[in-house]
């Protein structure tokens, strides 16, 4: 079975956010690096990396259906954040907005009958439960231990750990 123009052009737009997604973990990690909390720098170059493979996979995905991929443009990140929490609360509420792209791309591909993209999606539904439940666990940590630099500092060191 063809995929359909329409999958294709979403699947084409998750491309899109994953690399967006990519760029934004970058510039969080630039952020911790420059105010010297690298392990929260290592934990969210690794979700850069993460994200960087997402794209990928979509990429690889639409060559092995013989559609057309298009490399889209970046946008450009936020830079400034007011403390470690804040930059946590943003990751999570970005994973979120994913979570519902990703449900979006079930959502046509149960309406098209488009089995093999179904199939596809399962691995990125269950890497977004895994995705929202690792930044919410950081949020919670931080806001339960507080914004003492001692404190970041014991999360700091339990993220450089990933």
């Amino acid at each position: 079975m063809k995929i359909s123009d329409a999958m294709v052009a979403a699947i084409n737009d998750q491309i899109k956010a994953e690399f967006d997604s990519a760029y934004i973990y970058l510039a969080m990690s630039s952020y911790f690096k420059a105010e010297g909390l690298d392990g929260m720098a290592h934990w969210m170059k690794k979700q850069y990396n993460e994200e960087i493979e997402h794209a990928e996979k979509f990429i690889a995905y639409l060559y092995e259906r013989g559609a057309r991929v298009i490399i889209p443009e970046i946008a450009k990140p936020k830079e400034t954040y007011e403390n470690a929490l804040d930059v946590f609360k943003t990751s999570y509420a970005h994973e979120q907005y994913v979570t519902s792209r990703i449900y979006k791309l079930v959502d046509l591909a149960v309406s098209e009958k488009d089995y093999a993209t179904q199939s596809m999606l399962k691995w990125f539904v269950d890497e977004q439960m895994e995705e929202e439940d690792n930044t919410s666990s950081i949020v919670s940590k931080l806001e339960f231990l507080g914004s003492d630099k001692h404190h970041v500092y014991i999360v700091d060191r339990e993220l450089a750990a990933r």
